[in-house]
């Protein structure tokens, strides 16, 4: 007999060759090549659209339902054949591919009454193709824009008591034009009763239905609405106005000293910049929380909203107070004045996102200033606004990587997601360290100046150029390093990019030093900290354990390298006990003071999924929030307060 051995060998070799060359060993690897990607959108050229003036037509009045019920005529030239009509993708103001195409639904397309045949650029999705019959003269498009009804879906527009209709979402443009060459007739109809304010022109209104003139797309998508049955409107001066929506119609009320601080927010600012970039100007206000949140710039408007008491319990919501006088700064800086490479002609090409520490850093510096110098925000606030943001930078890992200038691009990365360890990632800090940075240089003209300029000087020169004029400037890197030298010389080219451009840079301070203050740590939050963690219900010990707790004892947030980081507690993690006493805030922040100068740790028994332990967290320096305290005893203003003083004839 043949051993086993033998026998498979004979098998083997009794197997035919193609039945051998199929084992997976000798298989072949099939190897595509690449289908090219198709250009199917024209590129953006600056001509006049040829079809003539789109009508807009939109039912806002499914307040059950939250949709937008859209009609809008589309002219073609004769002889045209095909068309493409896009809803815009990158939204200025949003740094990011900010369109809902997700929320159109129910698209279809008529010509002479008859549907006719689309199709989605596979590339380009936020594009729809029309083959147009012959003799076509206008294509009537027919869509529903759907508001999200909760906040999981989205930014929620339409609620019973009011909306936020923003044509960007709710409106098709044809490709191939510079937006400011396309001309739109909208017209909106509304809830019965409902007023309607927003920055557009030559408004009519027979019943429900309001019309206004005829205005390019660019500025149709900058000039959106706020409508509602609980409404207010209010002078402030200069052309500028105050429109208010509210939840509930006592939540309008506003006692004269406060709206007089918007009143001299108008003035402070047309003294801050020195020139005025709108014929008017309207603030959408929304005082809900049930409207989703906003804070968006234009030229001529700006989209806010606030709790629905801050205006009714004004002191006890100034921390809440600060989006009007950022989003008011905003139509000088980002709106008539912006970067070269981040400006687009349409909303289809992208935006190149860089120098946002002037459009946005500058405007939250701005936005501080301007609160305290009109009285919008008591200066305490702004001090501690200072404060926060500075204690959180000396404390924030991701700086030793990443460049201010680099977290420009962090509204496309990461589209404002939340982040497990943000202390290491970054988040868009372009703003706060921006405001920071500016204002050292505040300080860096005042001392060279002996005290005669100050950044109210660059404001000026920068800003206040072309008065009248409600267009785009743009701007590069070189532009604002001359400017800064033509109000007082300096390296600012190295100080820029140094400060903005390298990362591992040390902690921002040297601007609130230079300005008289000092970051110091107390045990307690300070007067914004207080108002944004109460009204939160959470629980920050960032500066001591490195955690953020929600109301329920679970872990929100945890600083990188921190205590709890080291002791392996990461978001998600719930607490159930504190050195053998069930959690609540009080219970932790009295176990944080104790351990303070010994060598015990603090015991927490906590859960993460259906795994409990039992951790211990060696921290022993007491609990910690950041506040700025002057830096000398004396009675003379530093040059914080100097910076922060009005600057309005007979202002306190």
């Amino acid at each position: 007999m043949h051993s086993l051995r033998a026998s498979a060998a004979l098998i083997a070799a009794a197997l035919p060759f193609a039945v051998m060359s199929a084992t997976p060993a000798l298989a072949q690897r099939s190897a595509p090549t690449a289908v090219p990607v198709p250009h199917g959108v024209p590129d953006a050229v600056d001509t006049p659209y040829p079809g003539g003036t789109i009508s807009l037509d939109i039912d806002a009045t499914d307040l059950q339902r939250g949709t937008y019920r859209v009609t809008e005529t589309v002219p073609v030239a004769a002889g045209t054949t095909s068309l493409i009509l896009q809803l815009p993708q990158w939204i200025p103001g949003h740094h990011s591919t900010g369109g809902t195409i997700d929320e159109l639904v129910d698209v279809k397309f008529y010509v002479d009454g008859q549907p006719i045949k689309w199709w989605r650029d596979s590339v380009e999705v936020y594009a729809f193709h029309l083959d147009l019959p012959a003799g076509a003269r206008q294509v009537v498009a027919k869509f529903i824009h759907t508001s999200p009804l909760q906040g999981s879906e989205g930014r929620i527009s339409m609620t019973p008591e009011m909306l936020n209709l923003q044509w960007d979402r709710m409106s098709l443009y044809p490709a191939g034009h510079y937006i400011r060459q396309i001309k739109v007739k909208p017209t909106v109809t509304f809830p019965t009763g409902w007023a309607v304010a927003t920055a557009l022109d030559g408004k009519q209104q027979t019943g429900d239905r309001v019309t206004w003139s005829q205005i390019d797309y660019e500025a149709l998508v900058d000039s959106p609405i706020f409508a509602g049955a609980n409404f207010k409107r209010f002078d402030l001066g200069h052309n500028v106005a105050m429109d208010v929506v509210a939840d509930k119609a006592e939540l309008l009320d506003i006692k004269p000293e406060n709206l007089a601080a918007y009143r001299a927010l108008s003035d402070e600012a047309l003294l801050a910049f020195g020139a005025q970039h709108f014929d008017h100007y309207d603030f959408l206000l929304a005082l809900s929380d049930k409207l989703g949140g906003i804070g968006l710039e234009h030229h001529r408007s700006s989209e806010n909203s606030m709790l629905p008491k801050a205006w009714t319990e004004w002191k006890d919501m100034d921390w809440d107070h600060n989006v009007i006088p950022h989003e008011f700064s905003h139509s000088w800086d980002g709106k008539f004045r912006r970067s070269s490479i981040l400006w687009t002609p349409d909303f289809r090409q992208p935006m190149r996102n860089n120098l946002l520490w002037v459009y946005e850093g500058q405007t939250q510096f701005w936005g501080y200033v301007l609160a305290a110098r009109s009285g919008v925000q008591a200066k305490d606030m702004v001090l501690g606004e200072f404060a926060s943001i500075a204690g959180l930078f000396t404390q924030w890992p991701g700086r030793g990587w990443r460049s201010v200038e680099d977290t420009t691009f962090d509204p496309i990365i990461s589209s404002r997601r939340p982040k497990p360890y943000a202390s290491l990632n970054r988040n868009e800090d372009y703003y706060t360290e921006g405001a920071l940075m500016w204002l050292e240089v505040d300080q860096i003209i005042r001392a060279g100046t002996h005290g005669t300029k100050g950044i109210d000087d660059f404001a000026k020169a920068f800003f206040g150029q072309k008065n009248g004029d409600w267009g785009e400037v743009t701007y590069d890197f070189n532009e604002v390093a001359a400017t800064l030298n033509g109000v007082y010389p300096y390296d600012w080219s190295r100080f820029l990019d140094t400060h903005m451009n390298q990362p591992d840079q040390p902690a921002p301070l040297a601007g609130i030093e230079k300005a008289g203050y000092k970051l110091v740590w107390k045990d307690t939050p300070n007067i914004y900290d207080k108002g944004r963690f109460g009204v939160a219900k959470v629980l920050s010990l960032v500066h001591s354990i490195g955690v953020v707790i929600d109301k329920d004892g679970r872990i929100a947030s945890t600083r990188w390298d921190s205590a709890a980081f080291n002791a392996g507690l990461v978001t998600g993690t719930k607490i159930l006990a504190i050195n053998g006493t069930a959690y609540d805030a009080d219970t932790m922040k009295a176990a944080i003071t104790a351990a303070k100068g010994n060598d015990k740790p603090i015991t927490l028994i906590t859960q993460r999924g259906d795994k409990v332990q039992t951790v211990a967290i060696e921290y022993h320096e007491g609990l910690r929030y950041p506040w700025l305290e002057k830096a000398s005893e004396g009675k003379a203003p530093a040059g914080l307060d100097l910076l922060l003083s009005p600057r309005r004839a007979g202002a306190k």
